[in-house]
């Protein structure tokens, strides 16, 4: 590896069929150890449930408050410094349940790729 800085470029922000919007922080070969990314859900917007093969993730959250769901433990509210825990191949979705976006950033280990999502819905 060798330094690098990366700016955020707001306007690379997409929709991700999970139900949120993503823009890349970091994610490419130059650090293929992690990924980081910036998640914002809408207001009353629930994400699909998912899993990740082999990655573990990590959620901060930024702004906004919500409720997450981790595996089997109950329902967690979250909110602006929370971190939350997701072990590789563990169920997880997160509804915003404030009146503006959710924003956290999305910390993977190794990097994400598009091959270890797994969508557990229809």
């Amino acid at each position: 590896m060798r330094p690098l800085v990366l700016h955020h470029h707001p306007a690379r922000e997409y929709f991700f069929h999970e139900g949120c919007f993503i823009t890349e922080l970091s994610n490419g070969e130059h650090d293929p150890a992690v990924s980081m990314a910036r998640a914002r859900v809408e207001p009353g917007r629930t994400t699909a449930w998912h899993a990740l093969r082999d990655t573990v993730e990590r959620y901060l959250v930024l702004e906004g408050h919500g409720l997450v769901e981790v595996g089997d433990l109950p329902p967690r509210p979250v909110g602006p410094g929370d971190v939350v825990l997701i072990p590789s191949g563990c169920r997880q979705r997160i509804a915003n349940t404030g009146h503006a976006d959710l924003i956290f950033v999305a910390v993977c280990t190794p990097r994400f790729t598009p091959e270890a999502y797994i969508p557990l819905e229809g």
